[in-house]
């Protein structure tokens, strides 16, 4: 079989998707007949429309939830004017930078999560509330291989309009996604300049806690919303399914397979402006606005790190003011902990020593204290006792303690050394003075 055959056969077998799928319009409009009006059309499956600047061109379908629909428990309304009010935070989620308003809310749909070159996004959604508090999503669909490049320009504009960019897990998968589609078309990545709230990060913090305390132990965004915001889905589509319903489109032409996903998309941005506003809020009313101990510790970490000691301390005793269910409670007490932990750790970088032992002294009467956690504890007690209160008696106590709970194997040689210079002084103290003469 010659070469020229089998690429004529292989041609015919495997037909490229622009044959399948309707013809693109003109730049000037959508003529009549151009596109099918069948179910399976995109115009009809989608309710959307050709956007055309100039010679780009891109599908995109808009929808808009008026301010007094709900979510949920949570009024559209309700989410933008928090998003309002507590805006001026934003920086402290956005490590430091200028986060400001207006938000724009972004959640891809790829063929993929593997990432490389051959992963791409067939859908950018795009969300923001508008004067009246309503929320839009401007979802960008890619129905055409050739029609990349127009649809991430596009998508670049919009973002150039963005104070701040707000994404779930968007700093290490979508926004690095985007980025090397932009980079395969030369096109310039401006949005690598703007602020970027991922909220992944924070929801992990203030929401997911240990399995075994029988509590909130998945952070994806479907838990989170049913949780927090007490959304439920009906009939959503699986993520796993996602990309074989688009591949499912470039076989056939068929739109509909892709309805449910524009709809996952819809909910997945709603719900994450849902989680910015409820964080956003908590940092800015401070500690009296977490509802639990973890809460209260995740604000504690935020204004940390913000360099807001004064806030960090108060929302730590915060946390120490929720009540434990006692030893069975093991997620609370892994809290108190942390929270116990985290205000030795400031007392004595501000040179308070007295408060630190007070909070270590604490982290050992917890049940159940983390073997490492009740090491440290002991070790600076032991240094406390030696070097400051000069008991060396209690030092010594401490110091058999930090050996009796093991594990740092590597430090076990200087606990040793320290043992023996408080045996030595011990002595110094029990020997009678020789006289000098």
């Amino acid at each position: 079989m010659s070469l020229g055959t089998l690429t004529d056969r292989l041609r015919g077998i495997v037909r490229p998707a622009r044959e399948l799928l309707p013809p693109a319009p003109a730049a000037e409009g959508v003529a009549a007949g151009q596109v099918p009006d069948t179910p399976a059309s995109l115009d009809v499956a989608l309710g959307g429309a050709w956007q055309l600047e100039g010679a780009t061109r891109c599908y995109v379908v808009e929808r808009r939830q008026s301010a007094e629909a709900w979510h949920g428990r949570v009024q559209v309304g309700a989410i933008a004017e928090g998003l309002n009010r507590a805006a001026v935070d934003a920086p402290l989620l956005a490590n430091g930078a200028p986060a400001r308003l207006p938000f724009i809310f972004f959640d891809l749909e790829t063929t993929g999560l593997s990432g490389g070159a051959g992963t791409y996004a067939f859908l950018v959604g795009c969300a923001w509330f508008d004067q009246t508090g309503a929320f839009i999503t401007r979802q960008h669909v890619l129905a055409r291989a050739a029609d990349e490049r127009p649809m991430l320009d596009i998508v670049a504009r919009r973002f150039n309009t963005a104070g701040a960019l707000v994404s779930f897990n968007g700093r290490s998968f979508d926004a690095p996604l985007l980025e090397t589609r932009f980079l395969y078309h030369r096109l310039p990545w401006t949005a690598g300049r703007l602020p970027h709230v991922d909220v992944l990060h924070p929801a992990r913090r203030f929401w997911r806690t240990a399995a075994a305390a029988g509590e909130m132990s998945s952070c994806s965004l479907a838990t989170l919303e049913r949780q927090l915001l007490g959304a439920h889905r009906v009939d959503d589509v699986p993520g796993f399914e996602v990309p074989g319903r688009y591949f499912d489109f470039i076989r056939t032409g068929d739109a509909r397979p892709l309805a449910g996903v524009l709809e996952h998309n819809r909910m997945d941005l709603l719900s994450l402006a849902g989680l910015t506003a409820r964080l956003l809020r908590m940092v800015n009313e401070g500690p009296g606005a977490a509802g639990d101990a973890r809460e209260a510790v995740a604000l504690g970490r935020v204004f940390e790190r913000a360099g807001l000691p004064t806030r960090a301390t108060e929302s730590y005793e915060r946390a120490l003011s929720f009540p434990t269910r006692g030893r069975g409670d093991a997620g609370g007490l892994l809290v108190r902990v942390e929270a116990l932990r985290a205000l030795a750790q400031m007392a004595r970088r501000c040179r308070r020593h007295d408060v630190a032992a007070e909070r270590w002294r604490q982290v050992l009467e917890v049940p159940g204290c983390p073997r490492a956690v009740a090491r440290e504890a002991a070790e600076a007690l032991a240094v406390h006792h030696e070097h400051r209160v000069r008991d060396l008696a209690s030092a010594r106590t401490f110091a058999l303690r930090t050996l009796e709970i093991g594990l740092a194997t590597t430090r076990n040689q200087a606990v040793r050394h320290r043992l023996e210079r408080i045996e030595r002084k011990m002595s110094a103290e029990r020997s009678p003075e020789r006289p000098l003469f």
